[in-house]
């Protein structure tokens, strides 16, 4: 099932809010990785694991960029 980069934004936005009120250390790690074309997988750890797969097309100024 395909989430909306809006959805993992306001999760994002949670867990933020979340650890910041925690009276102690917490941590956040935001991984992304490519799939199919057209998606991104974007896992959120915090403490426990939040998976998404979001549709994702680049733009096309960011095709033509050369890495070197």
């Amino acid at each position: 099932m395909a989430h909306t980069n809006e959805q993992v934004l306001a999760r994002v936005q949670q867990l933020y809010d979340t650890l910041f009120r925690h009276d102690g250390y917490g941590e956040m790690r935001i991984e992304m990785r490519i799939l199919k074309k057209g998606q991104k997988e974007v896992i959120i750890h915090c403490g426990k694991q939040y998976r998404y797969v979001v549709d994702f097309l680049p733009r096309p100024d960011e095709d033509a960029k050369v890495v070197g």
